[in-house]
């Protein structure tokens, strides 16, 4: 865990980008990053009206400023990374399903997206930039995944370009970040309060889990470590999907007194039993502290104080899974008015 102190140091009056900052993992991002005094954050995004939104809650903010654009628009890019000094790149197409039904949509947006913003990125100097992946592209079964590991690969690559001589780019791997926008505990507690079964692909399925704090500190550790080219993982636990479909129904029968089922609507296309953290050929690259694996770049022989670690577990069915007490109380802990 990086020193708060050095953070501070780190972030303060720094000139921050937050491309897809509106989301639900943007805007936890953002809070973040107001604790250590940076001179200003741009939030760019398309969607005028969570920008609106998200005006009104940081009006007392003077330095945080909003910026309506599109990431496939290179010029909008070029545009808003000017006196740039780190980015935040959240903005993506994220769910498996939209992905899979519109796949050059998010070809688009995860691919040629990510290219315009390393261009610019590079163009404009900015320092370092944080690109936001997912266990999904270990091994990519569906077009999500797959364009997110296009982008990993472009942003290890940018490191290299023959016209970078200053920018510093770096991936993290998220797992599935509880309670975010399209996240499976908000659907299922939705199906709950209005009786509704709640619906379970496969009783097998596991997934990385981990909460919107623990996404956004990995975030800003990662911008804060960067030598260029390393991915970030969180170390994080497993759930098993029908335990926490079971939970949250056992939590809505007591309180609510409600008669609740659960229904088996097999995997969706794309989907896998199991999440991975890290392909074959990257384990003999791997450090670790007590929070953090960190894929390296060949060239990268030490590291801080992380330590090699040449026998990770990553497969979400390998890991700890949580038991059902251990879920209501990340329930709780995330709750937010949820439950």
């Amino acid at each position: 865990m990086v020193d708060q102190e050095k953070l501070k140091t780190f972030f303060k009056n720094k000139n921050i980008l937050v491309t897809g900052g509106t989301g639900s993992i943007g805007q936890n991002i953002v809070s973040s990053l107001l604790e250590y005094s940076p001179q200003k954050i741009i939030i760019f995004s398309k969607d005028d009206s969570k920008q609106y939104l998200m005006k009104q809650k940081y009006i007392q903010h003077k330095n945080v400023l909003f910026h309506l654009g599109d990431i496939r628009e290179y010029d909008s890019v070029e545009y808003v990374t000017k006196g740039i000094d780190l980015v935040f790149h959240v903005a993506a197409l994220k769910q498996v399903p939209v992905c899979e039904e519109h796949p050059f949509e998010a070809v688009k947006t995860n691919v040629v997206g990510s290219e315009n913003l390393i261009r610019a990125c590079i163009n404009n100097k900015v320092q370092k930039v944080v690109n936001i992946s997912t266990d999904k592209a270990v091994n990519p079964t569906n077009t999500m995944g797959a364009t997110k590991l296009i982008a990993e690969k472009l942003f290890k690559n940018a490191n290299f370009m023959i016209n970078n001589n200053q920018t510093k780019f770096c991936t993290v791997r998220f797992g599935n970040v509880l309670n975010s926008r399209g996240s499976v505990i908000p659907l299922f507690i939705d199906q709950a309060k209005y009786g509704e079964a709640l619906t379970v692909t496969d009783p097998r399925m596991t997934r990385f889990i981990m909460t919107i704090s623990d996404a956004a500190k990995l975030t800003l550790n990662s911008a804060y470590y960067t030598m260029g080219g390393e991915i970030f993982i969180f170390k994080m636990n497993a759930v098993k999907i029908l335990t926490l479909a079971e939970t949250i129904k056992k939590f809505f029968e007591k309180n609510r007194s409600q008669t609740l089922n659960i229904k088996q609507i097999g995997i969706r296309p794309g989907e896998k039993l199991y999440e991975e953290l890290l392909h074959a050929n990257e384990v003999e690259y791997i450090v670790e502290d007590d929070e953090l694996l960190v894929i390296l770049p060949d060239e990268v022989k030490g590291f801080y104080h992380f330590k090699n670690n040449t026998k990770p577990i990553y497969r979400s069915d390998q890991v700890k899974v949580l038991d059902e007490n251990e879920i209501v109380n990340l329930l709780v802990k995330i709750n937010n008015g949820i439950l």
